[in-house]
Order: C-alpha cells, then structure tokens, then sequence
C-alpha cells in the first residue's frame, strides 16, 4: 500500500515489526509497503545500527563541502563590497583579485550568494520589460567622436539651495570628463564649463544632448546658442528623440551611479557637493572597472582630441555655389526684397543656401542642415516637418 507523507514515520516502524516477527521476507514486506527493496534493506540496517533513531529522517546535505569558499577570501569580497557598495559580483572580482594575487577566488554565481548570504543584496521590485524604440543610427568608433552632455535632475543640498549638475562624457570609453555643480541651466555658465573642457581636451566631433536648455529650442533646427557656438567650433550637435532617454543610454546609465553615490544623502553646500562630485569622477575613471570595456576602466580608453580649440572663433564659410544671408536681430534673412524668419539663435550669424530645384533652397548652418525654403511662400520648412511661419 502506498505510503502517507503524514505516517512516514508509522509506517517504517510498524515495517520493522513486521520484519522482525520473520513471517514475510523483505521481498514481500516491500511489496507490501509500497517501497523498493533498496529502501526497505536501508532501513533495516539503519535500525539494526542504531535502533528506533535510525528510523528518523535524515538530512539530504553534504557532509563535507570541499569546494566551499575560504573565509579569508568571502572576508576579501565583502570589505571590497562595503567600501563600495554599489559594486556588483564582476567589479568585485576584479578588484579583489588585483588586491589578493595570492588567493583563489570563486565564479560570479558564488560571489552573488556569499553576498546575498550576508545581506549586502537590496531586493528591488521587479519591473515590466518595455521594447526598445530604437537608437541614433551613428556609430562611435574612436574616443572624442560623439560626447554626451546632460543635466542630471537638480536637487538640493542639505542648506536648501538647488544643485543642477552639469555633466559631460565620452561617449566611447565612458570616460567622465566632468560634473559640475551649477545654480541652473543658463547658457553662460555652461558656456564656461564646456570651455574648460575644450581648452583642456581638444574638440569632440559630435555633441549629443536631449532637447533641453541650454542645449536645444524650439527654433529652426532646435537650435541654440550653446549649439550654435558648438557648430562655430566645428562640433555637429546631435540630439535624440524627444522622450526617448535611452537614445543616451550610456550617459543615463553613469546618472544612475551617480545619483546613487554622490547624492543620498546630498553634501551640506554646492562645494561640498563639488567635492563629492570630483572624488567620484576620479573613482568612476580610473578604479571603477565598466563591464561594457571589458572590465577595463575609462581611463584606460580614453585619450585627448587631435583637434584643439582655437583661441579665435572660426567664421563659417560656405562652397562657392551658396547664397549666403546675414541674420539680422529680429532672427531673420532677406529673400528677393522679403523677410524670411530663420531663427533667433542665429542672430549675428550668415546661413547658406543651396538651391535644389525651381524655387527650392536647402538652409544651412554651417555643415548642419536646418530646412528647406519655399519661395512661393517664403517660408522654411524645418527638417522635421514643420513650418516656419512669417510673424
């Protein structure tokens, strides 16, 4: 008859009566009780062995563990751990072996247990999986070819004051090139920030930003005067999609970092809050080791641009075959004896335009093409559809 989880321990004893009365062989007693005839000599050796005790349930674990961990080395991983807390099982690893040439240390499903086991683990709530909407389609092949820039979201230190980190980095190696404690977005002080930068690591080929201030507006192109002064420098702005953060994912991703260890809890004041900022620059660079390099840290990647900036700012100049028009300060050209709005982040500048066909000119900036204009209703059309109407 089939055993019952609930009389497990019944039915073994009343098989040893059963057994010792000698009037069924183990054959038939096993075949009586349900079980194999392993099972039924195990338990009689078990209670010859050591009497009813033998009966009782045992544990299925290993007696010995030979490949356990050494407590020197999970000691090694959960000091790294501490000091870094944010860290995971890869970057532990690395570093620990760095530190400790002379211990054997484990695989990463090993290293996450022994965390896990000493409570250095945060559950987070899992999160729906959404499909990906797509990326920039330019590709990045060398250091200085695209940087992103970004406000990460302002907040404030503990005398109330609001903090807006600037932050700039390399889109290739992921090195951080700065973050920098500012009182808002204005155009100025992030003009000043960005001239640091070029002065001390050559110009980048791209600047890719979202659609923010100071960064972009809602003018021809999207155009600003950050952007404007870039495109000057000879940098082509490149901004994502409006919505799509993830466009810039390597730049969010490093936000994610340092919001975590930079600001929880913010520093009293924006210098402290500076202070905070440079010790992680100089940590995310040169000893945080990145899985997407390999494990390699930025630093290691990264090198200065070729390109230097100019102590005096280039003129745009444009092919011979341009029509080339001064925007005057009210953001306009003049077209056959009409005014023609551009945009007024361009005042004081000169676009080009090219003709393309019977009344048809393309618009440029520089190398950036801003829109087409209609002469037959002296309007631009903006490389995104829309129309820029005559006020």
């Amino acid at each position: 008859m089939p055993w019952s989880e609930a009389t497990a321990m019944d039915q073994r004893v009343q098989f040893i009566r059963d057994w010792r009365r000698g009037r069924h062989t183990v054959s038939e007693l096993c075949s009586m009780y349900g079980v194999s005839r392993k099972t039924g000599y195990k338990w009689i050796e078990r209670y010859v062995e050591q009497g009813p005790d033998g009966l009782l349930d045992r544990s299925h674990a290993a007696a010995a563990v030979h490949n356990k961990t050494a407590p020197e080395v999970e000691q090694a991983l959960l000091a790294l751990r501490v000091r870094h807390p944010s860290w995971g099982a890869k970057k532990l690893l690395v570093k620990a072996a760095e530190r400790h040439p002379g211990m054997v240390f484990p695989g990463r499903s090993t290293i996450c247990d022994i965390l896990s086991r000493n409570g250095l683990v945060a559950k987070k709530a899992r999160r729906r999986v959404v499909g990906h909407p797509g990326r920039p389609a330019s590709t990045i092949v060398v250091p200085n070819d695209c940087w992103s820039a970004d406000f990460k979201g302002q907040f404030r230190t503990r005398d109330g004051v609001y903090c807006y980190p600037l932050t700039v980095t390399d889109n290739y190696s992921r090195y951080l090139l700065q973050c920098q404690a500012l009182a808002g977005t204005a155009v100025s002080p992030s003009k000043t920030v960005f001239t640091r930068l070029f002065r001390e690591y050559g110009l980048p080929r791209r600047m890719r930003t979202d659609n923010g201030v100071p960064f972009a507006s809602a003018t021809l192109g999207r155009l600003s005067q950050l952007s404007v002064w870039w495109i000057r420098l000879g940098i082509l702005p490149e901004f994502i999609e409006p919505g799509k953060p993830q466009q810039n994912g390597k730049h969010e991703r490093m936000h994610r970092t340092l919001k975590d260890e930079t600001t929880k809890p913010p520093a009293a004041n924006s210098r402290s809050q500076q202070r905070k900022f440079n010790l992680f620059r100089r940590e995310y660079n040169e000893e945080r080791p990145h899985e997407a390099l390999d494990m390699r840290t930025p630093s290691q990647l990264y090198q200065p641009s070729p390109r230097p900036m100019p102590d005096k700012l280039p003129s745009i100049e444009y092919p011979d075959r341009f029509e080339v028009r001064y925007v005057s300060a009210n953001g306009g050209i003049r077209w056959k004896k009409q005014w023609v709005n551009v945009s007024s982040a361009l005042m004081g500048e000169h676009v080009g335009l090219e003709e393309v066909d019977d009344g048809l000119w393309d618009v440029y900036f520089g190398v950036m093409k801003l829109g087409r204009l209609h002469e037959r209703h002296m309007r631009i059309e903006d490389v995104m559809g829309r129309l820029k109407r005559r006020v």
